[in-house]
């Protein structure tokens, strides 16, 4: 059983940064996947970024490649995504999403925060 809080959201600037955290409560010693996915309003949630247990694979989707970057301290058990440049189109809830396997889509996934807003103003 895994439990993920997020933290970091807010209201910025296009062109401004943030970064997103992601804290793990792990029930029992297991290594696991982690993922971000965002939904915007009227939308259906979408992949945004994962990476592996190890941190030696990362995924991003096209929208935010070159812009966002995530990375993970496992020994705090923690996952960040760093945000630059940021658009109006990034303004949605993002949420930390778990799983013994690394994947893109958001069924793959048993293991999910409650999210946090991220709005990015024009």
């Amino acid at each position: 059983q895994v439990q993920l809080v997020e933290s970091g959201g807010g209201l910025v600037q296009t062109g401004g940064s943030l970064t997103l955290s992601c804290e793990a409560s792990i029930r029992f010693a297991s290594r696991y996947a982690t993922a971000w996915f965002r939904q915007a309003p009227g939308k259906e949630r979408e992949f945004v970024s994962a990476i592996t247990w190890s941190g030696l694979r990362k995924y991003y989707a096209d929208s935010v490649k070159g812009r966002f970057t995530v990375s993970r301290d496992n020994i705090k058990t923690m996952v960040y995504l760093e945000m630059n440049s940021l658009k109006p189109e990034d303004t949605a809830v993002y949420y930390c999403a778990a799983d013994a396997r690394l994947g893109v889509d958001r069924y793959e996934y048993d293991f999910w925060g409650q999210g946090t807003q991220v709005t990015v103003s024009s």
